[in-house]
């Protein structure tokens, strides 16, 4: 590509939801990764009727992800990936932003390549100077498990898959990942990537953040009898409310990291809010706390 890379977003909000389809057989798919994300989208990608390759870092990751069936060629050599048309980096963070030269030297030039990286700006940044035909994305799905024996089939069905495209991204590769989130039933959209960061932040980051302090507060605060008392009665609320402060640590760090300037604003935001409940129970104000759990009541249902 000749133009220099912006930020401006040449696709103003939501493009429409695309019909569930196999991408086009131009050639297999190559996934860096078979975690939650990527296990789960070679196993939908092979329903579609593709061939998928797996890229593994580990050789006993690469024995166990054959038997599971994530992809039908696993392996630990890039080489791997020559002649895939579409590749999908499943990677962490932090090699998303310092990637392996073997990776680099390996991936094909006319591929289209995609990550799946909750945080787009820094990605973007990196990827598009190393590549001409990426395409930063980011499926939103998931669950608390992670590794090689975390893909399930269905992950994505009816979940949204955001692209995060340039002045300078090539547009037929970007209709290619339009066309491999439908396949896996995704609810494809694009916008800018600080937008993108912004939004996570409040919807995805400071949850994990909120409902770690809540685990902490729950821990910390019961001593002796209470302690255990407090563990015997936790059921299905605390349990909803703690899952994803509770999951994995490395990427629930990567993620703060990464995004550390939108989710600073987001748990500003929170404390704020907060600050606010806490100064209804101090002045007995049970008519304005009523009012406040009612206005969450009603918009509840339009995030979900």
């Amino acid at each position: 590509m000749t133009s220099a890379p912006s930020s401006a977003n040449p696709f103003p909000g939501p493009l429409p939801t695309p019909m569930a389809q196999p991408l086009p057989a131009a050639g297999p798919v190559g996934i860096v990764g078979l975690g939650l994300i990527g296990g789960s989208l070679g196993l939908d990608l092979q329903r579609c009727g593709l061939e998928v390759r797996g890229l593994v870092h580990r050789q006993t990751t690469a024995v166990r992800a054959q038997q599971r069936g994530l992809a039908q060629r696993v392996g630990t050599d890039p080489a791997l990936l020559a002649d895939c048309a579409v590749v999908v980096l499943a990677l962490p963070l932090d090699r998303l932003l310092d990637p392996d030269p073997a990776l680099l030297a390996a991936l094909p030039r006319q591929a289209v390549i995609t990550d799946v990286g909750s945080v787009k700006q820094p990605v973007l940044q990196r990827w598009q100077a190393l590549h001409p035909r990426f395409v930063a994305s980011h499926p939103m799905a998931g669950t608390a498990e992670a590794g090689v024996e975390a893909g399930v089939e269905g992950l994505f069905q009816g979940r949204p898959w955001v692209a995060t495209p340039t002045a300078a991204t090539d547009p037929a590769a970007l209709a290619a990942v339009q066309a491999l989130a439908g396949a896996v039933g995704a609810h494809w959209l694009c916008c800018s990537a600080p937008d993108h960061d912004q939004a996570v932040a409040l919807i995805s980051h400071l949850p994990v953040l909120v409902s770690a302090a809540l685990l902490q507060a729950a821990d910390r605060a019961a001593d002796g009898e209470l302690a255990g008392l407090v563990r015997a009665l936790a059921s299905s609320g605390f349990a909803d409310t703690t899952r994803v402060g509770g999951g994995n640590p490395e990427l629930g760090t990567l993620m703060a990291r990464c995004n550390r300037g939108p989710l600073l604003a987001a748990l500003a935001s929170y404390r704020q809010q907060l600050e606010g409940l806490e100064r209804r129970l101090q002045q007995a104000d049970w008519v304005g706390l009523g009012a406040d759990l009612e206005g969450c009541r009603a918009s509840r249902p339009d995030f979900l």
